[in-house]
């Protein structure tokens, strides 16, 4: 097949994006396919011909992961697709979503590409919008799921933060932990609300519960292996600790069978109340006393050689390769 893998874009998780989408085109390939991979936001000047430009080594391709430094002026003044983004994804048999983060997991995408009759892997519009905002997530599943109680500021309105310490203060619509502070007295709770103000208008303020961090992946509406993931001692499971190689991530994670149940069938019910499909990942905390509460759900989870889907898939017996395959033909079966 002619595959598009489109990476990149604008969000905080750039980086990350891209090198996941480097490591899904190396599989691809590797299966047979024929890949372009594409910076959704500098896209390419000459057009990005079949025959010509998709191919199975990759390495005339290679330019196309622009290395142009992204500033805030290009972000105000280009367009979110760069030149020729779109043709190309219509000439593909299908769009491997490799991107992180706002306008690129929050549903835009997909709503364009729908309207372009453009096949993309992963969720649809609707469900990627609102698992993407972490305080809708909240208002749409504590209904069925247990979750920390919370509270969601705007910036501007001047509303009083009634969660007190020790709270988790992040921004309502982001990724990879960036701009997540765990506040545990008051002193920090400014410098908190200050960092994830950065990064979004809105902010989710959850009371802090002690325990052991979980997340689990769903691969075409089954559960996956759970993980357990340890930071470094004293430490939280930020940005820096997600990718310096120092977090230590146990697969399967070593919890009560009667946990594991519990948390495979909310992460299956969390997909079906937000209308997700084909793969993604929920995080979880496990309390002191044994409850299991949820975090929140990534409708894209990372692919990197770091990231926890494609560990809990290889769990599962299947190797990187094979859940890129998967990926790809459980996508396609959506278009039947």
């Amino acid at each position: 097949m002619n595959i598009v893998i489109l990476c990149g874009g604008i969000s905080s998780e750039r980086e990350v994006s891209i090198s996941s989408s480097e490591k899904i085109a190396k599989a691809l390939r590797e299966n047979g396919h024929s890949i372009a991979l594409v910076d959704v936001f500098f896209g390419s000047e000459k057009e990005i011909e079949i025959r010509k430009d998709f191919d199975v080594e990759g390495e005339a391709l290679r330019y196309r992961k622009c290395s142009k430094e992204l500033t805030p002026a290009m972000k105000k003044k280009r367009p979110f697709f760069g030149p020729g983004v779109l043709d190309v994804c219509r000439k593909a048999d299908i769009v491997f979503l490799g991107l992180h983060g706002a306008n690129g997991e929050d549903g835009k995408i997909q709503a364009a590409f729908d309207l372009m009759k453009i096949k993309y892997t992963g969720s649809g519009y609707l469900g990627s919008a609102v698992a993407m905002s972490k305080s809708l997530t909240k208002d749409t599943i504590s209904k069925y799921i247990p979750m920390a109680k919370g509270q969601v500021l705007n910036r501007g309105w001047n509303e009083k933060c009634t969660i007190a310490p020790p709270c988790v203060i992040k921004p309502s619509n982001g990724g990879s932990s960036v701009g997540v502070t765990i506040a545990m007295d008051d002193s920090a709770m400014d410098a908190a609300l200050k960092k994830a103000f950065e990064y979004d208008d809105t902010v989710l303020v959850e009371k802090y519960i002690k325990g052991r961090e979980l997340t689990q992946g769903v691969l075409n509406g089954k559960a996956l292996p759970a993980i357990e993931i340890r930071p470094p001692k004293d430490e939280e499971y930020d940005y820096e600790n997600k990718y310096n190689g120092l977090t230590e991530e146990i697969c399967p994670a070593p919890v009560d069978e009667k946990v594991l149940k519990e948390m495979s069938s909310y992460s299956v019910l969390i997909g079906n109340i937000l209308g997700l499909s084909i793969y993604y990942r929920v995080d979880y905390i496990l309390s002191e006393d044994g409850k299991l509460y949820c975090l929140e759900v990534n409708t894209l989870p990372g692919m990197t050689n770091t990231s926890l889907v494609p560990r809990e898939a290889k769990e599962a017996g299947m190797s990187y390769n094979e859940l890129c395959e998967k990926i790809i033909g459980f996508s396609l079966k959506k278009y039947e």
